[in-house]
């Protein structure tokens, strides 16, 4: 039985559900916040708050934001026609990380995969079929993870979408089994620029 008060342990076990964090960092880590309480946890508290109540999906796109739709999906700068879809939030940010994407997002929500029952209808799949019409998209780029089920959802995109609009894909830079968020800005620039129809 611990001896570290009830409250501490609890925080202890909820930082340890994060990822790369496991019961020791996380326990290093409340113990970091709870030396430097001014600094850090009171300020990280306020900031907890105020995103879980001001947080929410993007109606449109899927995108994180704190209003119904989000800033890029509202920039007419970022109706040029080009929409970039991505698997994950964390792709769509490593996307903006680079500077180099200047058109809108779709964020699918996950990848197809049989294994786990993932259908197109779990995705949002639909929804994107539906913005290419309504948002006079020009040309899909599919930047989906270089992953088995990344590479299926990708062919399943591209047959939905044949005959409707431009479908392109990344290109070099981007490691087979690679994933968008541990990439850096110059390789999803690179990838970007060098696009190739899929």
């Amino acid at each position: 039985m611990s001896d570290t008060p009830r409250e501490i342990d609890a925080l202890i076990e909820m930082m340890a559900k994060l990822p790369g964090l496991g019961p020791r960092s996380a326990r290093r880590a409340v113990l970091h916040l709870i030396r430097k309480r001014g600094q850090l946890l009171m300020p990280l508290a306020q900031a907890m708050r105020a995103v879980a109540d001001t947080a929410r999906e993007c109606l449109n796109c899927g995108n994180v934001a704190t209003s119904d739709i989000c800033p890029i999906c509202t920039s007419e700068k970022r109706a040029n026609g080009e929409l970039c879809v991505v698997e994950e939030v964390a792709d769509l940010w490593a996307m903006e990380r680079s500077g180099h994407f200047k058109g809108r997002y779709h964020v699918l929500g996950g990848t197809l995969s049989a294994l786990d029952a993932i259908g197109p209808e779990d995705l949002r799949i639909p929804k994107l079929i539906s913005r290419i019409d309504s948002e006079g998209v020009t040309e899909v780029i599919l930047a989906l993870n270089a992953t088995i089920d990344g590479q299926t959802t990708a062919h399943y995109i591209s047959d939905q979408l044949q005959g409707r609009v431009s479908v392109t894909s990344l290109a070099q830079g981007v490691p087979v089994g690679g994933e968008l968020d541990y990439l850096d800005d110059g390789t999803i620039s690179a990838a970007l620029r060098a696009r190739k129809a899929f």
